[in-house]
């Protein structure tokens, strides 16, 4: 008896997936719910198991991109595979683009595919795909599904959207010392610490129901208020940037936000983010700061219409009831969408955010 391993559908515009590992040799015997293989598409990644007992057969050589529904490798019932490889449909390489490779810290959300061109056969089973090419100077390499998804996502918000930022600057100091003042007690009675994460989602709630302007988006000719508050926030990773919705917000304590960042941010290393995971956010938030940025301009979220980007904390001299003192202080920057937002709201919107940090009782009884 044979089982078929096929590419498994990942939503409804997702076409295609890359077999990044397979966690079995070809030959090897499998179990029933072994992991065969991880297959990575332009949104998640997820693991495909056995489905029965028997010795694997790759049709599909790690590297490789196929088609939704492709099969990639059988399971034969008896002890050694009687069938010769087949060759599964691979999906095209993309066309070479102009657009940017490089990712600011800002969009994950799901476009449409990238239409193909052609290229080469695939490679007979078992054998390794083909190493980048390299002449000493310089080396060409296929770009991911996700790094292809981020170029087209990043020219397709440039293009569609009146992008503008707006800057001001926070002083931490009060968050900082509420956050070392319960720390301790915070970690013992919830298993997680505060981090600054849960002040700024707060603090963007906040802003989104005095603002409720930035709490929109552009559709067609007709604009569309959201009336929840679920908030993105980027996570970097190895592969790319992902980011995950912190679903309603506004009714989630600081611990829980706390929790559900952890989760993402393990999940998102391991590659089990999910395409639910990802969709549905109003409003994102991007922390620069992790890499040492002081200061940056993030990019819109389409179809959201507004990103708030954090910054490093420095300890820098500010005026302070007419005197200089020492202030550990972060830059902040919104991007918003100027079609919908106009630039008072904006800075409103920002100052708003600024006002609940600096005074984070505000948070608490939602001021």
């Amino acid at each position: 008896m044979t089982t078929d391993v096929k590419v498994p559908a990942s939503g409804e515009s997702v076409t295609s997936a890359n077999v990044a590992r397979w966690h079995k040799k070809n030959g090897d015997s499998v179990r029933k719910g072994e992991v065969l293989v991880t297959l990575e598409t332009d949104k998640v990644s997820n693991e495909l198991e056995a489905a029965s007992d028997g010795v694997l057969e790759i049709l599909v050589p790690e590297g490789e991109e196929v088609l939704i529904g492709a099969l990639i490798a059988k399971i034969e019932a008896q002890a050694e595979s009687a069938h010769q490889p087949a060759v599964s449909p691979v999906l095209p390489a993309p066309a070479a683009s102009p657009v940017p490779a490089a990712l600011p810290a800002s969009s994950a959300v799901p476009v449409a595919p990238v239409p193909p061109t052609h290229e080469a056969p695939l490679p007979p089973a078992g054998e390794p795909p083909q190493p980048p090419a390299s002449d000493g100077r310089t080396t060409r390499r296929k770009m991911s599904m996700l790094r292809r998804k981020i170029a087209t996502q990043l020219v397709n918000a440039q293009q569609t959207a009146a992008i503008l930022t707006t800057f001001n600057e926070v002083d931490m100091s009060a968050v900082m010392e509420l956050r070392k003042a319960v720390q301790d007690e915070f970690v013992k009675k919830h298993g997680v610490k505060l981090g600054f994460m849960s002040f700024f989602v707060k603090a963007v709630v906040q802003a989104l129901k005095d603002v409720p302007s930035v709490n929109a988006r552009i559709e067609g000719a007709d604009i569309i208020e959201n009336h929840f508050h679920d908030i993105g926030v980027a996570i970097g990773t190895d592969k790319g940037l992902v980011v995950p919705v912190l679903r309603d917000a506004d009714k989630k304590s600081f611990a829980r936000i706390e929790k559900d960042i952890l989760d993402y941010a393990t999940r998102a290393k391991d590659g089990k983010i999910t395409i639910d995971d990802l969709q549905g956010g109003v409003f994102s938030i991007s922390n620069g700061g992790t890499y040492g940025s002081l200061l940056s301009t993030p990019i819109l979220n389409p179809p959201q219409s507004g990103i708030l980007g954090m910054h490093a904390i420095q300890q820098r001299p500010v005026a302070v009831d007419g005197q200089v003192v020492i202030r550990p202080m972060m830059y902040l920057a919104l991007s918003y969408d100027h079609r919908l937002v106009d630039g008072r709201e904006a800075v409103t919107f920002l100052i708003r955010i600024k006002e609940c940090l600096e005074a984070p009782a505000r948070l608490m009884l939602e001021m």
